[in-house]
């Protein structure tokens, strides 16, 4: 009997606040899932449900979530990069989890030039992902042999059915970029490891008793280590 594959946990950092980024998570979380045959699960942060609404519970929860995940994906599109963000990601960096950046914003694009911040390129066990989006949406519109009509286009939801499958290219693209990350080698020496998980806890201040915070982060390092990822 084929032993069951094991689900790797992805960590999806971006912005989710308006119907444009809920449902764009939404779909490329799901793409990624379908397109890697089930190898990466995506943790959406605006499907957790965190004991609170105050901002630091919130804080808390979503960095606790990430350094318990296996690999990340970050969206780093907008003219300029979403705070919440880049903070998950340096924090990801800090934890030397893989890494995915993915840009599918057309302002500033350049496949081999990311457009932003030069202070968040550069890290180690990172891969980048730079695409022109409206231009791969443009594309799939060319592949039809005729043009429709708008009211067929618009009642025979074709424009959401091109804009999954730009998506599914995208999730593609995400999922070779994933793969490859995760077979880059660890840059934190083994000999720090307990120290760093102990320290990165305390680092952001979050918010527990002490002793049952070093046990989970310690099961968050045991578990990486047991993977492969640390």
């Amino acid at each position: 009997m084929k032993k069951k594959q094991r689900s790797l946990n992805v960590f999806f950092g971006g912005e989710l606040f308006s119907l444009k980024h809920i449902i764009g998570n939404a779909y490329l979380a799901e793409a990624v899932y379908e397109k890697s045959h089930g190898r990466y699960l995506c943790a959406l942060p605006q499907d957790f449900d965190p004991r609170g609404t105050a901002a630091r519970t919130i804080r808390d929860h979503n960095l606790r979530s990430l350094v318990g995940c296996d690999l990340a994906l970050f969206n780093f599109d907008g003219p300029d990069l979403d705070s919440g963000t880049v903070a998950e990601f340096m924090l990801a960096k800090f934890a030397d989890i893989p890494s995915v950046v993915l840009r599918s914003d057309r302002r500033g694009f350049a496949p081999r030039s990311p457009q932003w911040n030069p202070m968040v390129n550069f890290f180690p066990r990172t891969v980048v992902v730079s695409l022109d989006g409206l231009a791969a949406y443009k594309a799939i519109l060319r592949r039809r042999q005729r043009k429709l009509d708008e009211v067929i286009r618009l009642a025979g939801q074709h424009s959401s059915a091109d804009a999954q499958r730009m998506c599914d290219e995208v999730a593609a693209a995400v999922v070779r970029a994933l793969d490859r990350v995760r077979e880059t080698e660890p840059v934190m020496p083994r000999h720090l490891r307990e120290e760093v998980y102990n320290w990165i806890p305390m680092m952001p201040g979050l918010r527990g008793k002490e002793k049952a915070l070093r046990r989970e982060f310690e099961h968050h390092l045991e578990r990486k280590v047991q993977r492969n990822l640390l």
